[in-house]
């Protein structure tokens, strides 16, 4: 076989790959600029390996201790063909390889979205044997880093987004050393490494990172696609940096998939990208494709304001007495929507006793729909909250099931929290599924669901699969397939992605949602930090982040909470019809200039005056930019500095006409260094927060 070289240029990105004479295919660069080939010695070329592949019963190589790499027979694998063209998402290149001992089949998919490219990995069993999967990269990349004169030890710098509930979207950086991946030889056995096992995909890390390097002004981005197990580390190989993104494994996540003769997988789809810039610069990339991959719905285009009668409002005990004040002050303020949160189905306690979705005639003693009515007669839209996944250990509903319906584990039907997993794998499970959407949507009218999801899986089921892990990851699809016929039904239904708030905030499931729960936080001060640190991790007009003003709250206390709000999604609560009528016409004024504002924020980019947030700092501060208008939102969360400077160099604010938007009764002040492009911002004391428009 003759050498080759494979290259794309496309939207700003060059991708080279390398086949050699004997058919090793290594992916040398992914960057901004063109690849010096002096920056990688012919001896380690081969380690730029484009995939890695494990199948069970073959050998390792190398010092590879618990990392994905050096795998058999991804070291085996030869070039067999290679396919560029175009479809309606863009550029795609396809390289296929093929192992001559097995004879196993491996398609590598890069899919470009704009400067964006998704990427995926197929598995073709086309020998006469079955083979075992243990684990298979969707993305595999090493070299980051590997230009300029600096050591990546010194001008790297990786972006995490810590995640748990009521703590969600707390974004830290470090350096490879401060997490223990210190450049000290050629390769090795040490690893970084991030995983997800169960089906909450966030339940302590979001899927997805950015990789910086300060020397030369680039970064590395990424985000895994997936509802339930993923797993992604960086580790040394041939001098570089390397990482390995993908779904789950068999090492990390118990997954294990046996191919028989003819059988493939495709491994779960993730992103990438690399920007000139550093975080801000990958986020705007970020936020730009996820609008072009995501489901296309009315929702995110007209951004209406929900209510929601839980957060510190009540907490899931809903009646027709509660209800209708609330509705009427809802009305008042400007909501569009009004949804019943958990309670609607049972009398009393109900945690462990969901699954029918039948209405309470205790609470509702005319009927819900005399509530729902009432609801659509004060111009709103109604809505329920429902947890479809889960049936509750004591539901009534337990007598139409058997075992097949649920996640079993050892014989044994899975539990957590009082709640069984459903599997949505089954038949039967669909039907009941269908049969619900059905009724709150054709018989109650119900134009919005709050979908929760309070309970973790763990590591999967048994039933009908090669391992525990793999009835996970068929689950998982099975789900989202549920969900695209449901709005391929009801395309105008609103449903909100909610599990304990954002425990599941990833691109599987916000390609299908238009909006997604961003946290259970019920303290507003620190929901701050969660609010500013979510248009990271997904588009403004997806982030629904909670606004409850307190019955003993005062005029500065509803002013924080909607300013917490006002540049996402309102998910509007608190007890308003207890309000003073000074207080409540705060909330009002925030929800106009919402509405005036909402059609740039559906496309607005995201930017932080002050680095990203952390619950240490005294003050917190995200933006939008548009070519229109731009906003910023500052908190002060603690301490007793008057102002802060907000540095603005390098956003197009030069010329800038900056006022504070909301409150119009502030109290605050706004000077503006124009040689320094610095905009420092004075307000009262105490917990307060400031939204400042820039025109």
């Amino acid at each position: 076989m003759k050498e080759q070289m494979i290259t794309v240029e496309e939207q700003g990105l060059h991708l080279v790959f390398r086949v050699s004479e004997e058919g090793d295919v290594s992916l040398l660069h992914i960057g901004t600029s063109q690849l010096d080939m002096e920056l990688i010695p012919k001896d380690k070329i081969a380690g730029y390996r484009m995939l890695e592949l494990q199948l069970t019963g073959e050998d390792r190589a190398e010092y590879h201790g618990r990392s994905h790499r050096a795998s058999f027979p991804g070291l085996r694998l030869i070039y067999r063909s290679h396919e560029d063209s175009r479809n309606a998402q863009g550029r795609k290149l396809v390289i296929t390889l093929y192992d001559p001992v097995t004879a196993i089949t491996v398609e590598q998919h890069y899919q470009f979205y704009g400067k964006t490219i998704r990427s995926w990995s197929t598995v073709l069993n086309s020998g006469s044997e079955g083979v075992a999967l243990e684990y298979i990269s969707s993305f595999a990349f090493t070299g980051f880093g590997k230009e300029g004169s600096l050591d990546r030890s010194d001008k790297l710098k990786l972006y995490i987004a810590h995640s748990g509930w009521q703590s969600e979207l707390q974004w830290q950086s470090y350096t490879l050393p401060e997490l223990g991946l210190n450049h000290l030889a050629d390769r090795g056995s040490k690893r970084l490494a991030f995983s997800n096992t169960g089906s909450w995909s966030c339940a302590e890390t979001v899927p997805m990172a950015v990789l910086e390097n300060k020397e030369n002004n680039t970064a590395l981005y990424w985000q895994i696609e997936h509802n339930g197990s993923w797993h992604w580390e960086l580790t040394d190989q041939v001098d570089q940096l390397s990482l390995l993104v993908g779904g789950p494994n068999e090492h990390d996540n118990h997954w294990w998939e046996k191919l028989e003769p003819g059988e493939s997988f495709t491994s779960v789809p993730v992103s990438f990208g690399i920007v000139e810039g550093g975080f801000e610069e990958s986020v705007a990339e970020l936020t730009q494709y996820r609008r072009s991959i995501r489901r296309p719905n009315e929702d995110n285009e007209l951004l209406r304001i929900i209510f929601n009668d839980y957060m510190n409002c009540l907490w899931g005990a809903p009646t027709t007495e509660k209800l209708l004040p609330l509705i009427d002050a809802a009305a008042e303020v400007g909501c569009e929507y009004f949804c019943i949160d958990a309670g609607w189905y049972a009398p009393g306690e109900w945690w462990d006793g969901v699954g029918q979705w039948l209405p309470s005639i205790e609470r509702f003693p005319e009927g819900i729909k005399y509530v729902l009515d009432y609801i659509r007669d004060k111009g709103m839209i109604p809505g329920l909250w429902l947890e479809i996944e889960v049936m509750g250990i004591h539901s009534p509903k337990l007598e139409e099931t058997d075992d097949s319906w649920f996640f079993m584990r050892h014989g044994k039907r899975v539990k957590d929290r009082s709640r069984y997993q459903l599997d949505f794998r089954n038949p039967k499970v669909i039907e009941h599924a269908n049969e619900v959407i059905t009724r709150l949507v054709e018989q109650y009218g119900v134009g919005y669901i709050k979908m929760d999801y309070n309970i973790n899986a763990g590591i999967g089921t048994e039933t009908d699969a090669d391992s525990v892990g793999a009835g996970l990851l068929e689950h998982n699809r099975a789900y989202l397939n549920w969900l695209d016929q449901t709005f391929e039904k009801y395309p105008e239904l609103v449903i909100e992605n909610c599990s304990s708030g954002g425990m599941r905030m990833d691109y599987a499931m916000l390609s299908r949602y238009s909006i997604q729960s961003t946290s259970d936080q019920e303290d507003y001060v620190n929901y701050a930090t969660i609010a500013a640190g979510a248009p990271a991790v997904l588009t403004p007009e997806q982030a629904a982040v909670w606004s409850y003003p307190l019955r003993e709250g005062d005029d500065e206390e509803v002013i924080f909470n909607m300013v917490n709000a006002l540049l996402l999604r309102v998910h509007q609560s608190g007890h308003l019809a207890e309000l003073s009528k000074p207080r409540l016409a705060l909330v009002k004024e925030a929800l106009d200039y919402y509405k005036e504002i909402r059609p740039l924020i559906k496309e607005a980019i995201p930017f932080w005056p002050l680095g990203l947030p952390d619950h240490q700092s005294e003050w917190v501060s995200v933006g939008l930019r548009h070519q229109e208008r731009s906003f910023i939102a500052v908190w002060r969360v603690r301490g007793e500095a008057q102002s802060v400077v907000l540095p603005l160099a390098g956003r197009g604010f030069e010329s800038s006409d900056i006022r504070i938007a909301y409150p119009e009764q502030h109290g605050s002040e706004l000077s503006w260094n124009a040689e320094k492009q610095e905009l420092t911002v004075t307000m009262p004391q105490g917990k307060v927060a400031r939204l400042i428009e820039l025109t």
